[in-house]
């Protein structure tokens, strides 16, 4: 028996460039590297490709996936690895490359509750010919307004100030207060969201789930 001195601890061996295939399939890699001959190098090389591409046998139809492999195979012999790849080699260079900040949009909408999606909806519905079907969009536009307002601030909203808020957000191009129209009552939207909130969940069999006993 190995005395308590010869124990080799993961703490104490080299890090794994690619941790999810564990050690003993690093130190194939490791052999590989250290074949002499380039002909051996190569069947070993495609050895391991072969057994990697075992260990994911879902994703042996997916576009590039052999090409995924032969890199992590590169990753793992830290670039030292000189064999004949059927496809580019990516540098170690190009590999720690920092990506570019990502563009996210960075809108500041005055009124935050109507959310970004009902700016969008405004600007298209101004791009739209006058008519039945532009005033359609308008009204279902306003009667979202008025959903999301009622979810975020008070139980009531008068439709004026749906649609003055509705106005100032298509620049004056909206106006559907001169119309007399009314919107959907606040007590409609209030009753779905009740109603919304007191469904009780139902279990895997299709019935309610049972309530917990009281001791």
């Amino acid at each position: 028996m190995n005395s308590v001195e010869d124990i080799e601890y993961n703490t104490e061996r080299p890090k794994l460039f690619i941790p999810e295939y564990g050690r003993h399939f690093q130190k194939m890699v490791d052999h590989a590297v250290a074949i002499e001959d380039r002909e051996e190098r190569n069947k070993m090389a495609q050895a391991i490709i072969s057994v990697m591409g075992n260990l994911q046998p879902h994703l042996r139809d997916v576009p590039d996936f052999q090409h995924k492999l032969w890199d992590q195979l590169f990753i793992m012999s830290d670039f030292k690895l000189d064999v004949d790849s059927p496809f580019p080699i990516t540098s170690k260079e190009v590999l720690h490359q920092r990506p570019g900040p990502l563009g996210y949009p960075q809108n500041h909408p005055k009124y935050r509750f109507y959310g970004n999606n009902i700016k969008r909806m405004i600007d298209e519905a101004i791009k739209w010919e006058k008519g039945d079907k532009r005033s359609g969009l308008e009204y279902a536009i306003a009667n979202h307004m008025k959903k999301c307002y009622l979810n975020w601030n008070k139980d009531t909203v008068e439709d004026l100030v749906i649609f003055g808020h509705l106005k100032e957000l298509s620049n004056g191009e909206i106006d559907l207060a001169k119309d007399g129209e009314n919107l959907t009552e606040s007590n409609q939207f209030l009753k779905n969201r009740q109603a919304k909130s007191n469904r009780t969940p139902s279990n895997k069999k299709g019935g309610q789930r049972p309530r917990k006993k009281r001791f």
